[in-house]
């Protein structure tokens, strides 16, 4: 419906050239105001069907790629995947490790809350697609690897 939607709007500036040119205001004596506002009325054009090829482009990826499980276990360690929503660092007392709290989002299901020791403000910037591998050391989860999707 977006997309019908995007191709609609992209169209309507488009007749309004074709009605300037037919009015007389482009041919045979073009009129700045005419040349004006062709030219915007094409750019908002350009954008709208950018946007509905962006659209296209996404529907078309995301029906060939195969979804995947959130969590799974690897060789190095527990595998957790989803897009960052928030990391939050605590500092702890003098001898006891730093902890951050990552929440990550999956597509259509409950959100996760990760407990990581250290500060993972940088390794794990919020907005990003990311799929982490940790594993257990003693009482703590300790980041392994990060690969950005």
């Amino acid at each position: 419906m977006a997309l019908f939607l995007l191709l609609v709007l992209t169209a309507i500036p488009l007749i309004g050239i074709a009605w300037i040119a037919v009015s007389g205001s482009l041919f045979p004596q073009p009129t700045v105001d005419a040349l004006f506002m062709s030219l915007i009325l094409l750019t908002m054009s350009a954008i709208l069907g950018a946007t509905a090829l962006f659209e296209l482009r996404k529907r078309a990826v995301g029906a060939n790629s195969a979804p995947s499980p959130p969590n799974s276990l690897s060789p190095g360690g527990l595998v957790r995947r989803g897009k960052v929503k928030e990391v939050v660092f605590f500092e702890a007392h003098v001898g006891e490790p730093n902890k951050s709290i990552v929440t990550l989002l999956n597509d259509g299901r409950p959100s996760q809350m990760l407990v990581l020791s250290g500060d993972m403000r940088n390794a794990l910037p919020v907005g990003q697609k990311v799929q982490i591998t940790m594993r257990k050391e003693g009482a703590q989860n300790v980041l392994v690897n990060v690969t950005y999707a």
